[in-house]
């Protein structure tokens, strides 16, 4: 495709790769549909869970909330966190970055830290990709956490990467039957070992969900801020007094997102992964 670009002359911009800066939160696509993904990956976990998620008090006898266990704290994860708070259940959190506490905190969620090493992230925050032996500390540090769980959903993924595998068969082995997992990386590689992309798959009693398009579940809300995202980006490039698209490859927004200009690739990212 970026081939046919060049050949034709096509200046393309690719939405996924706008930079992560206050100036271009309005353009920011990825953090937009993710936001609605955390919600909505909540709301299908509720639905598909044979319990309430709140605690209610009833003549015939108290009934426990459900505990819900959110896997990477970035955009979907923090939507996550409020929705499932908002429906009244018991929330934990873990992310490899020690950083984003505070935030989970401020949700009224609990924080469960698992010591990894040093875990880093890019000048735009994202997580790096882990080594395997910090993979494997996670791994041994989540068991607990997972046993006690009605849901997980897991958001984690590395730009330009393969998601990692989190969620592995000895930790879905200690849930509870008829607790649920979602996998919101399923479409990127998957976090949970077993998921498939489009399909639920039961493992041990656990239901494992592998849907591809979480923001389309809110597809009116999610046409609604993509579109914004679009016309905040063709905005900032426009000429008013001409009339015409000003493409100037010095501004940070533009060289960071267009692929393709005068039948060349002059994306830095994209010429690295070529």
């Amino acid at each position: 495709m970026v081939d046919a670009f060049i050949k034709a002359s096509v200046t393309a911009i690719s939405m996924e790769l706008v930079p992560r800066i206050t100036r271009a939160q309005k353009m920011d696509a990825l953090s937009s549909q993710a936001s609605l993904g955390g919600y909505s990956a909540v709301i299908e976990a509720a639905r598909r869970l044979a319990k309430v998620f709140p605690m209610m008090m009833t003549p015939a006898g108290t009934i426990s909330p459900s505990k819900v266990f959110i896997v990477g704290v970035g955009v979907a994860g923090l939507q996550a966190i409020a929705t499932a708070k908002r429906l009244g259940a018991r929330v934990e959190a873990f992310d490899t970055r020690p950083v984003v506490e505070e935030q989970v905190l401020s949700l009224g969620a609990k924080f469960i830290k698992i010591d990894i090493g040093e875990a880093k992230q890019t000048q735009q925050g994202y997580a790096k990709e882990l080594t395997t032996e910090q993979l494997e500390l996670q791994r041994q540090g989540m068991i607990k956490a997972c046993s006690n769980s009605d849901v997980i959903i897991t958001t984690a993924q590395v730009f330009g990467r393969p998601a990692p595998l989190i969620i592995t068969q000895d930790m879905i082995a200690v849930m509870k039957p008829g607790s649920v997992i979602i996998d919101m990386a399923v479409s990127t590689g998957g976090n949970v070992e077993g998921s498939v992309s489009g399909e639920t798959v039961i493992s041990n009693g656990v239901q494992i969900v592998g849907m591809n398009n979480l923001p389309a579940l809110v597809a009116e809300n999610a046409s609604q801020v993509y579109a914004n995202n679009i016309y905040n980006m063709i905005d900032e490039c426009w000429d008013q007094e001409n009339t015409v698209v000003n493409i100037d490859l010095t501004d940070e927004i533009l060289s960071g997102c267009i692929v393709t200009y005068a039948g060349e690739l002059v994306n830095t990212f994209v010429k690295k992964g070529d």
